[in-house]
């Protein structure tokens, strides 16, 4: 059983026994939970269905009528919260085989297609499988900096990555493209893992959801817009980009906040139930605030709850989130959460920080040296403190 403790991480160490009843709180947590869905869950699911197809209704509604300012700015927020829920609270939930239990064939993990760029099938590969299973470990998780980024001293750096402000900020205003080609692993071409003939291939399911969603916002609605065309196109365009930078957003405070870990391959070996709960916590960031926070980043404030229980319904994290804080303090780990100011902004300092030639040694002096120093000062005041006493005596 291979340890997952970090050096610098602010959980405490655990022995096997307490690694494995750690575990064993969490199970019984989730069944409790599991056994006790019903009626609540489903009637929330088709509520949030139908705000999700009654608020496009009316927001591509309004910008027909878009030439008047109110109506556009109206239209476009409206259609912006409906991508987002849609991507995030209904979507994203459902393919994690969330409502299964409720055998609504709608609602099946395996068959639900969302509204955006990137295919179903992908994702649920890419993020269910991949990222769910390997979460923020090293050379296994794509989603560590999606190929483009380096967010952690441990991932080594390249002069690329002194691009790593501007490629993130391309990365958030094309977020919902880049997730569909996300699985595609575009930067094996420059090591020769892959060849461009087994990138064309696996690019015709890709480029075949990418022409279905253009022509949906930028052909379909303007044409049968007719003279409104330019206000319904640039309305559906600005809540594409709303969708991104949010998702953007609550996607990265998830596992890229100053206090969430990576982890190395070894951890996998013979990784047991208590010590996967440990990682997925470790590798987790949370958000604090209301219901109006969670249901539009579709529960994923409570990133740590949803990494621990995948398939039980979002809306009851906020509820798992008392029990799961209060063993993660009789266990002695930290739960790491913020407001989403606070954790974004750490984010951001991410980004820029490891833009430069940071390494995990260089920080570890640093720090070491810090530590230090912050010994060393209190003392040096208090035998100033002395010497000027005797003096004065």
């Amino acid at each position: 059983m291979t340890t997952i403790n970090n050096i610098n991480s602010k959980s405490r160490a655990l022995s096997a026994e307490e690694i494995n009843a750690f575990g064993a709180e969490l199970d019984a947590l989730r069944k409790e939970t599991m056994a006790s869905l019903g009626k609540k869950e489903a009637d929330y699911i088709y509520g949030v269905r139908n705000f999700v197809r009654y608020s496009e209704i009316a927001g591509r509604s309004s910008l027909m009528l878009g030439w008047l300012p109110p109506f556009w700015l109206a239209g476009t927020a409206l259609l912006g919260v409906s991508k987002i829920v849609e991507n995030m609270e209904l979507g994203h939930n459902v393919m994690h085989g969330q409502y299964d239990w409720m055998n609504d064939a709608s609602l099946r993990g395996n068959d639900y297609e969302w509204d955006t760029v990137c295919t179903a099938d992908n994702w649920r590969h890419t993020h269910n499988y991949m990222h769910h299973t390997y979460t923020n470990v090293r050379g296994m998780d794509h989603d560590i900096g999606y190929g483009l980024l380096r967010l952690f001293p441990e991932q080594k750096w390249e002069p690329r990555f002194l691009a790593n402000p501007i490629a993130a900020a391309i990365l958030a205003t094309t977020f919902e493209w880049t997730l569909a080609l996300q699985s595609l692993e575009l930067e094996k071409l420059l090591s020769k893992e892959k060849t461009f003939a087994q990138v064309r291939e696996e690019f015709v399911p890709i480029f075949a959801k990418m022409r279905k969603q253009f022509a949906k916002d930028y052909v379909f609605f303007p044409l049968i817009a007719g003279p409104m065309f330019l206000p319904v196109i640039t309305g559906n365009f600005t809540a594409n980009l709303i969708r991104n930078f949010w998702t953007f957003s609550i996607i990265f405070c998830g596992h890229f906040t100053e206090d969430a870990e990576t982890f190395s391959k070894d951890v996998l070996v013979d990784e047991t139930r208590g010590q996967w709960y440990l990682r997925q916590l470790r590798g987790s960031s949370n958000l604090s605030g209301g219901k109006l926070l969670h249901y539009m980043s579709g529960n994923l404030s409570h990133q740590i709850e949803h990494h621990m229980f995948p398939d039980v319904p979002g809306m009851r994290y906020a509820e798992m989130s008392i029990k799961v804080q209060e063993i993660c303090a009789r266990y002695g780990q930290h739960y790491n959460t913020g407001s989403f100011p606070k954790q974004f902004s750490t984010v951001v300092k991410r980004i820029f920080k490891y833009s430069l030639p940071f390494s995990a040694k260089v920080e570890a002096v640093t720090e070491s040296v810090v530590a230090k120093a912050a010994e060393i000062v209190p003392m040096a005041k208090a035998r100033r403190q002395s010497l000027i006493s005797r003096i004065a005596a």
